[in-house]
């Protein structure tokens, strides 16, 4: 499954909200748990456990676009175009501004 988000900020801006806001990655899935390490700046790699299944996922930092991409196992496989629309929504979210208190 592949997600892409153009954003319009720069790389730095996006690393710094993708690092500050990443816990809240796991709301997507009710009961799930979300870890993620930065293997290089401008590379997340996602590993989320939801439903008695991992899903391994990738988010890669370019100039006008953030590319999210998953391996959903052949169990999920039906759920895609929902994950798809949810990750968009949730991925959208991430590259908000933070609010300000």
């Amino acid at each position: 499954m592949r997600v892409n988000l153009p954003h319009n900020l720069p790389r730095e801006e996006v690393r710094l909200r993708l690092r500050s806001r990443s816990h809240e990655i796991g709301s997507l899935l009710p009961g799930s748990t979300v870890s993620s390490d930065w293997p290089n700046e401008d590379h997340m790699r996602l590993t989320v456990h939801a439903m008695g299944q991992q899903v391994i996922g990738d988010v890669e930092i370019g100039e006008g676009e953030v590319v999210l991409e998953f391996d959903l196992p052949p169990a999920l496989g039906f759920l895609t175009p929902m994950l798809e629309k949810a990750v968009k929504a949730q991925g959208e979210k991430l590259l908000l501004a933070p609010p300000k208190d």
